[in-house]
């Protein structure tokens, strides 16, 4: 007789109604919402959610409690709370690649003078997890938690690059591929083309795909059973990363993907993911 893991009841795979706390989909619907702006007044938050005044104020006022969100009376904004943000780190001590990926960072970002970055695969994006910042007054910046649509990301194009045919099938059809400057690929003939030169290189490059006059290597990063679960990149603004540029940084990207593919259980070669 098969046995359950411990903490799951029969009904684990029933997602229907009867096992859903319609209360608590709210809250988390309204923190979720929340977390996207700067901050918002309470007749704003009610109106994006097509939810009454007083139901959002009291979902605002219960996780208040909890410091999830606080409220500031200068404009009667409300905010996500410094809790959200510590629940947040836990996920991400839990995530071994974070804490593994630091030093690499900090080496890259001392090796290339650019911003080095980390990010995962979520729901279609990618979300950035880590950052270590170069010293430059003009440089790249995303804080934790950003998201990306993977079409127009170095690191989101070289996680592409790694799905089965199958996989990347299904990516281009249930995901939109938005237009965000005049170089974003959205044709899915040259995104296929544009994957199989990445595969063949080893690294990607976001040429001012996402934000005109920026640019990102990026390659992906393995585990122990060979899946691309992260990508490293450096970003910075294209007067910097010139296309003179490009190879010395892409093989300084590929040299960090594979010391911390290694660090994760993965055999890879000494020159990078990809010969």
């Amino acid at each position: 007789m098969e046995r359950r893991s411990r903490g799951r009841p029969k009904a684990w795979d029933d997602k229907t109604e009867q096992n859903t706390i319609k209360s608590l989909d709210r809250a988390m619907e309204v923190l979720d919402h929340l977390s996207t702006l700067p901050g918002a007044t309470l007749s704003e938050l009610a109106g994006d959610l097509d939810q009454s005044a007083a139901t959002v104020y009291r979902i605002l006022v219960t996780l208040e409690g909890r410091g999830l969100v606080e409220f500031s009376a200068d404009g009667q904004l409300w905010h996500v709370g410094p809790r959200a943000f510590l629940i947040g780190a836990r996920y991400l001590r839990r995530t071994s690649v974070v804490d593994r990926a630091r030093p690499i960072l900090r080496s890259l970002m001392t090796d290339t003078g650019e911003t080095a970055n980390l990010a995962v695969a979520r729901d279609g994006n990618v979300v950035f997890v880590s950052q270590v910042e170069c010293h430059n007054s003009i440089r790249a910046f995303f804080p934790p938690g950003t998201v990306s649509p993977m079409h127009a990301s170095g690191i989101g194009k070289a996680l592409l690059a790694e799905m089965t045919p199958d996989a990347l099938d299904a990516h281009l059809r249930s995901n939109t591929l938005e237009v965000f400057t005049e170089h974003t690929i959205v044709d899915p003939i040259q995104l296929r083309d544009e994957m199989q030169a990445i595969r063949h290189r080893g690294y990607s490059i976001d040429d001012q795909e996402k934000n005109l006059g920026m640019r990102c290597i990026a390659a992906p990063v393995f585990n122990w059973q060979g899946d691309a679960v992260a990508g490293l990149s450096v970003s910075g603004p294209s007067s910097r990363i010139t296309d003179a540029e490009i190879p010395a940084l892409a093989e300084a990207v590929r040299q960090s993907a594979v010391q911390l593919s290694t660090a994760l259980g993965a055999e890879l070669p000494a020159t990078g993911p990809k010969a």
